[in-house]
């Protein structure tokens, strides 16, 4: 299986980088995982709509032109499908046995997700109704997916 992380933005927090090359040591031993990180466009306060959305066009456009060639793609975004770790889990192994094995989930920037990139993608994934910053999200989904694999083969997690 291959999964493919898609962000926007560098991560500059030392405690969530050790986190994630942590997931990232024991994810090897279930997928190849691949990390592919987007230029954030600079933000500022009290931006317009359409200046986000011509943000997040920009930041889209880079995405877009990152997805692997047949890969599933699933978008984060806070009005997608709630799973739980095992629906997760099942999703993996479903998509796996009918032939996708290349899967790329996708975390936008601080504005969110552009609408092209959204409608481009074959699921939207909400972890909750909250918003999370998107670095600690990058965090989140490598433990979820870690999950997700332990769960698939049976092994111990923590409930």
């Amino acid at each position: 299986m291959n999964i493919t992380i898609i962000a926007v933005g560098k991560i500059k927090e030392k405690y969530i980088n050790g986190g994630i090359k942590e997931f990232t040591k024991r994810l090897s031993g279930y997928c190849k995982l691949k990390i592919v990180e987007v230029k954030d466009e600079a933000t500022r306060e009290n931006m317009s709509q359409t200046e986000e959305d011509i943000l997040k066009d920009k930041e889209g456009e880079k995405i877009l032109s990152k997805i692997p060639n047949g890969s599933y793609v699933i978008t984060l975004c806070i009005e997608g499908n709630q799973l739980s770790s095992e629906e997760l889990s099942e999703k993996i192994d479903r998509l796996a046995v009918t032939g996708k094995s290349n899967i790329t989930f996708i975390i936008g920037g601080s504005v969110g997700l552009s609408d092209k990139v959204i409608k481009s993608s074959n699921m939207k994934l909400s972890f909750s109704k909250m918003t999370f910053p998107h670095q600690l999200m990058r965090l989140i989904l490598l433990e979820q997916i870690y999950r997700a694999f332990r769960i698939s083969r049976g092994e111990p997690y923590h409930k």
